[in-house]
């Protein structure tokens, strides 16, 4: 084969190499410009896929921003929130404002712990299961049962087991709200609060919904509205469905008052969650 025949060939595989590619780029469809959004959107997002927001993971999330950016406000990315900076670039990005103090939230316990238990449980040790079996372990129906269900799930650290008292403890300076705890609590006593929030609640316990042989632990809330009648600021509602208080923490002044009206200290400023079992562990001893 003469040197002139191989250039040719080479040549005519060169032609229709182009073609190809010119016929790829004008009949082939283009990326669409809400994956190109898409893309953009994700580079500023934590990555961590946890699915707190509601999506399978960040690029999910950032396809639903893409679509629509007031998915932000209707399914937050908590960790984001934590961080100013990468805030500031998705808000530029999706051209909208967010004040991070009307929607940042913190994950509360709403348990002391100190319930007796009613027999051994040797069962899978996840609060689900315990759940199921005679609906707990534990005297008070609607207690922590401190097997950490939620503390595996916690891509923050936040949670720990306080071995003293058999409860989780959430620390809200490492909570970031993402709500994933609340989802796997299997008693529903965990609850997210506003990031701003003065006053929490720590027991869950319902008078209304009393069963027979299972009672609140001996620190629980006795449901007297003392904290309710203290309050003289508004900021106190009492639930009369469920006989336990609730709060606008928007009319909070944390003026201390529902704290020292309360006989069994259920009450706690949201701050001092993290240390107040400690302290007290040391007061008893």
């Amino acid at each position: 084969m003469g040197m002139g025949l191989i250039i040719i060939i080479l040549s005519a595989i060169g032609i229709v190499c182009g073609i190809l590619i010119f016929l790829v780029n004008r009949f082939l469809p283009k990326e669409p410009q809400s994956l190109k959004k898409s893309e953009e959107i994700s580079v500023h997002l934590p990555g961590v896929n946890c699915g707190a927001c509601g999506f399978p993971g960040c690029f999910a999330y950032a396809q639903a921003l893409a679509k629509d950016k007031n998915t932000f406000f209707s399914n937050t990315c908590a960790p984001i929130l934590q961080e100013p900076g990468m805030l500031k670039d998705l808000e530029k990005i999706l051209d909208i404002e967010v004040d991070p103090s009307k929607i940042n939230k913190k994950a509360v316990v709403r348990c002391y712990g100190n319930s007796s238990v009613i027999g051994n449980y040797s069962g899978i040790k996840t609060c689900r299961a315990a759940t199921e079996l005679l609906d707990g372990y534990k005297k008070c129906p609607y207690g922590c049962l401190g097997l950490g269900d939620c503390m595996a799930v916690c891509p923050n650290g936040a949670i720990s087991i306080d071995e003293e008292m058999n409860v989780v403890v959430i620390d809200p300076d490492k909570c970031t709200g993402c709500g994933l705890c609340v989802k796997e609590c299997p008693r529903g006593i965990i609850q997210l609060v506003p990031a701003n929030a003065n006053i929490v609640y720590l027991c869950s316990y319902e008078s209304l919904k009393n069963i027979p042989g299972r009672e609140r632990c001996d620190k629980g809330c006795l449901h007297c509205k003392k904290c309710f009648r203290a309050c003289e600021n508004g900021a106190i509602i009492w639930n009369e469905e469920k006989a336990i208080p609730e709060f606008d923490f928007t009319k909070c002044t944390l003026c201390g008052k529902c704290i020292e009206a309360c006989p069994h200290d259920r009450l706690i400023e949201l701050s001092n969650v993290a240390l107040k079992e400690k302290a007290d562990i040391l007061k008893d001893k």
